[in-house]
């Protein structure tokens, strides 16, 4: 038989001890607007986003052979001149590859025999992120057809890219064939960092490049939601430690 306990009024838990104390709320508080942050900035890296290993240096010095990039989603609608992308041709192989638009549908995209500059529509073009100035491979003159895009590898000496497949369609790549637009090296972790955006083109039609994506912003979601959790996680056994230590 089962029996009941009463209990007398000095037993009686205190309104204090029924409530929370400020302390433990700000805690809860914390915690959980870290967990909102930490999780929200994963989950939109995670739907925009794709990592890509690089196998060569054919976009050296910009992406090195055994970077690990991050990509965001994209189609060829939205590629423009000087942005770094990556793409899949059945003509060039059928293999996923990562080269730097210089000329979209409707452009003519040279390289003379003199100073082996590169010219898109007559304009040269000044590129600082190639490997080597000034080395720019055998000359040619291209009409891009309108929907699809010539790409070259920053390397230009090491790249096979557009002016390999001259014989194919001028070299030129469908721009549905994009899969994705390179915004930042992760891996290896001294090479870190988000890939910044060319001017170079602006001579071409004074367009800008494409701004930068949610990734710095969701990136730093993480890392404040991250540090959010452990300190506020660490001062809350700190302060418990204490308490225990009062009431012995």
């Amino acid at each position: 038989m089962s029996s009941v306990v009463e209990l007398s009024a000095g037993d009686q838990p205190s309104a204090a001890r029924r409530r929370r104390a400020p302390g433990a709320v700000v805690q809860g508080v914390l915690l959980g607007l870290g967990l909102v942050l930490l999780i929200g900035g994963f989950a939109v890296i995670a739907a925009t986003y794709r990592p890509y290993g690089v196998p060569t240096a054919s976009m050296a010095p910009t992406v090195q052979a055994g970077d690990t990039v991050l990509a965001r989603r994209t189609d060829g609608a939205d590629v423009r001149r000087g942005d770094v992308v990556v793409f899949r041709d059945q003509a060039w192989g059928g293999r996923l590859m990562v080269k730097r638009v210089v000329a979209v549908g409707g452009d003519t995209v040279a390289v003379g025999t003199g100073d082996q500059r590169l010219t898109v529509n007559g304009r040269p073009v000044d590129e600082p992120y190639l490997q080597a100035q000034g080395a720019q491979g055998a000359a040619f003159s291209v009409e891009v057809p309108p929907g699809r895009l010539f790409l070259l590898g920053d390397n230009r000496l090491g790249s096979l890219d557009s002016r390999v497949h001259l014989e194919v369609d001028g070299g030129t790549v469908p721009a549905a064939e994009v899969e994705a637009r390179v915004e930042a090296t992760v891996l290896p972790f001294g090479r870190a960092g988000l890939l910044a955006g060319t001017t170079a083109f602006e001579a071409v039609d004074g367009s800008r490049p494409v701004g930068p994506g949610p990734l710095e912003p969701a990136f730093g979601a993480c890392v404040v939601g991250a540090a959010t959790i452990l300190v506020t996680s660490a001062v809350g056994g700190v302060a418990g430690l204490v308490r225990r230590r009062r009431a012995t």
